[in-house]
């Protein structure tokens, strides 16, 4: 039948059906990037890029896009309150969440476009839909005009009356209708700008991922996900600019994660009942947190205790004692009957339907609507059955070697590595840091001298206006 997802635009599962076949055009929002990130975000990035992670390993060619917003609000005012510009703030944390994502083993996207270098394209995408009747200016404003896009409201599943009579009325509300929204901000005193043809001003929030799927992916895409909490009215909004700007279906698939809770409640900066990723991966482990984050379905609320990390250490431990059990015992195996017959090498029968069983279950889990949870579950089956098989004996060096290989490939499909390929990842985003900062401060002979380090041990890295990738050499 093949994966199934749950289209939050439907409100039911459905087959993934690609705009070409064997590829898959995926977006997922960002950070906007004015702090680290919190433990909230880390699901959302966490579970997207298992979902990618599986897409791939399903044999999809993916292309992934996720961008940063690093002009708004927020970082404009926390910028001030440091003493510093916007852009030095956001450049800041960009570089941060490369490091915080790299430590839960997050891939980098294929794109990580920024807002900033995507004005100019922002511009044109507003003045079509200007052009097209969709928008219109006030006072060096623009906003869309939500009346001219019937559908509005389809993804959040509510009537544009509805959604008008939750917005707040303001005395000198320029719009011509409460639920309309900005797609350009005339400049402020003090912020930054860029000219426009509606005057001095900068992107509002909706329109930039609109533009970037537009200018990455095109104006169709088939996965588009983000947070439960961007529904309404960021995704909403995202739709009405999108599909009135080409006439076209955006994205066939929606796909929301559930909220994270902190002991029960829901996170909360004004109540201290706030993790950020980072303090967290500095007193835990990573591959136990990225665990924790995953031991749930993804639509389903999860709730974080330390009680909840510890039972997921305590679950991951299991499963890397069963590896070093396999392991050990296939060095043993070989330590004491030196030149081995090479059918010894060669798994058996039983072990081969075990291992399709297993992966068999873990596929079937997976492919219901990404299913975590579930996969987890078929794992630890799994680890049941071949403990129980270890304990019967009879399993020769090939046996070993397949279960053990099994477990890694699920594993690694979960984005959680083997513990001692743990280490070297956090390594190698340790160095290619050292070395960015490095470069930053030009002591190119120590960039290079990191960068010769890495290539000695068989890890290639590619410099990139998003940042630097590394990959193992082929």
């Amino acid at each position: 039948m093949g994966i199934l997802l749950y289209n939050s635009l439907t409100g039911k599962k459905e087959p993934l059906l690609t705009l070409e076949p064997g590829k898959v055009r995926f977006y997922a929002c960002g950070p906007t990037v004015y702090h680290f990130f919190h433990l909230g975000n880390a699901r959302m990035f966490v579970v997207f890029d298992t979902i990618r992670r599986y897409l791939e390993y399903r044999g999809y060619e993916v292309r992934f896009v996720q961008n940063f917003t690093d002009i708004d609000d927020r970082i404009i005012q926390r910028a001030h309150e440091l003493g510093i510009s916007p852009r030095e703030l956001a450049e800041e944390n960009i570089r941060y969440y490369f490091e915080d994502a790299g430590k839960l083993f997050i891939r980098r996207a294929t794109v990580h476009p920024r807002v900033t270098e995507c004005v100019d394209d922002i511009i044109r995408f507003i003045q079509d839909l200007v052009d097209r009747g969709h928008a219109y200016e006030r006072n060096g404003s623009v906003y869309f005009d939500t009346s001219s896009f019937p559908e509005y409201g389809k993804l959040s599943h509510q009537s544009p009356e509805d959604m008008r009579a939750g917005y707040r009325i303001e005395v000198q509300d320029e719009k011509d209708d409460p639920a309309d929204f900005a797609l350009w901000k005339a400049a402020k005193p003090g912020e930054e700008w860029w000219p426009s043809p509606w005057g001095p001003g900068r992107p509002g929030w909706h329109i930039e991922c609109s533009v970037m799927n537009y200018l990455y992916l095109g104006e169709q895409i088939d996965i588009h996900a983000g947070g439960r909490d961007l529904i309404f009215p960021h995704h909403e909004n995202e739709i009405a600019q999108s599909e009135a700007h080409s006439g076209k279906t955006f994205a066939r698939y929606w796909l929301h994660n559930g909220t994270l809770n902190i002991n029960g409640e829901k996170m909360s900066k004004s109540t201290g009942n706030f993790i950020m990723a980072r303090d967290l991966l500095a007193r835990r482990d990573p591959r136990a947190v990225r665990f924790f984050l995953l031991s749930a379905h993804y639509r389903n609320p999860l709730n974080y205790t330390e009680e909840a990390l510890d039972q997921a250490e305590q679950a991951l431990a299991r499963i890397d004692r069963l590896i070093r059990d396999l392991e050990h015992r296939a060095e043993a195996l070989k330590a004491m009957r030196g030149a081995l017959d090479r059918a010894e090498e060669v798994p058996s029968d039983a072990a081969r339907s075990d291992v399709e069983q297993i992966r068999r279950a873990f596929i079937q889990a997976m492919d219901d609507d990404f299913n975590t949870a579930d996969g987890m579950a078929a794992i630890f089956d799994g680890v049941r059955l071949v403990n129980t098989r270890l304990e019967d004996g009879g399993v020769n060096l090939g046996d070993l070697r397949l279960y053990r290989d099994l477990f890694v490939e699920l594993l690694g499909v979960l984005g959680i590595p083997k513990k001692d390929e743990a280490r070297l990842e956090d390594e190698i985003e340790r160095l290619i840091a050292e070395r960015a900062e490095a470069r930053k401060r030009r002591d190119f002979a120590r960039a290079d001298e990191i960068r010769d380090q890495l290539r000695h041990r068989g890890i290639v890295l590619e410099d990139t206006p998003y940042g630097t990738r590394w990959s193992y050499e082929s």
